[in-house]
């Protein structure tokens, strides 16, 4: 894999600074400074597609700095590289962490408390040609809801509930090219675990959980999960907390495929829309079993160690796929 991606790191970095003192009333020039005219944006439920500065900043920006004060990007990951998706063609960027401020007034029906609030957050670019042409923003709705006192929904999530923290290691900001031996071993890798679900959604006899995640993860695995889902740790605890409510739950499962996929170092990620299309004939996330097909817009971000994987943080649009089953979270909060 080429290592030149660096001027979408730079810009992408520029674009940072410049947007962490941004304010409701500003933000659309900042936007359209880096971001092309036809920039397409990718957010979730309710923000969904978007094209252009303008409309990204009304649907997104505006609103959100109009209800956090003092707003800092708290930062756990960066990393730079070429989308496997597209033959390595595209060069792109991944940041991942919070965004903190004071939750002053309500967003989208949330109520405030005028205290911290950290919205989770991964957020993909694509640079070409000096500006961003393409941007995916997943924010965890459902986190944001917990901390401000809401139970949102009407199941007891399987995992923890806490503000996750970034990489064991401390080392998820990568500002300079990385390895790109390394860069090629954790893209291998990720798709060495991708290809072992396939494999055991296909079976005839599959392989038990604990062996098909022994091949790609390493033991003491941490999978930082979405709100609603939560976090766990083992890969004994995974199973249980994760996979088997998942796989019990979940049947007719269709892989979509990605829209970005890209390693440095030894992280990785990538996102598609949707990722999934999936059928909750099993009552998954405390919902009624249905025969209605819904999508998983999904984000992955890995950190590997060693051969193997060690860490996984999650992002999944889980307010549009209960929306397409009929339950319309936000609604429910402001009714």
């Amino acid at each position: 894999m080429s290592p030149d991606f660096e001027p979408a790191r730079r810009l992408v970095r520029a674009h940072y600074d410049v947007l962490d003192g941004a304010t409701a009333q500003n933000v659309r020039q900042i936007l359209s400074e880096r971001l092309a005219p036809d920039c397409h944006w990718y957010g979730m439920h309710p923000f969904h597609e978007q094209t252009g500065p303008d409309a990204i900043a009304q649907t997104f920006w505006e609103p959100f700095l109009t209800s956090f004060t003092g707003v800092q990007r708290r930062e756990d990951i960066f990393f730079a590289g070429l989308n496997e998706i597209d033959g390595f063609q595209g060069r792109w960027t991944c940041s991942m962490g919070h965004l903190m401020g004071l939750f002053d007034a309500p967003f989208l029906g949330i109520p405030p408390h005028g205290k911290i609030a950290m919205l989770r957050y991964a957020e993909f670019n694509q640079v070409e040609d000096g500006k961003i042409i393409r941007s995916a923003l997943f924010v965890d709705l459902i986190h944001l809801m917990m901390q401000a006192g809401l139970s949102p929904l009407t199941h007891e999530q399987t995992g923890a509930h806490l503000v996750q923290p970034g990489p064991r290691t401390h080392d998820g900001l990568l500002f300079a090219p990385a390895d790109p031996a390394a860069s090629a071993i954790t893209l291998a890798r990720i798709n060495a675990m991708i290809g072992s679900i396939n494999h055991a959604n296909a079976a005839a006899k599959p392989p038990t959980p604990q062996e098909e995640l022994a091949r790609d993860w390493n033991d003491d695995m941490i999978w930082w999960g979405p709100a609603g889902i939560g976090a766990t740790a083992t890969i004994d605890r995974y199973i249980v907390q994760h996979q088997g409510p998942f796989r019990r739950g979940i049947t007719d499962r269709v892989y979509n495929g990605h829209l970005c996929r890209m390693a440095e170092g030894n992280y990785g990620a990538f996102f598609g829309w949707p990722n999934l299309t999936l059928t909750n004939g099993g009552g998954f996330m405390g919902l009624p079993a249905t025969d209605q097909p819904a999508d998983m817009r999904v984000v992955d971000v890995y950190r590997r160690s060693g051969d193997k994987l060690s860490e996984n943080w999650v992002f999944i649009d889980i307010l549009h796929f209960l929306k397409m089953q009929g339950v319309d979270v936000l609604a429910d909060i402001t009714s």
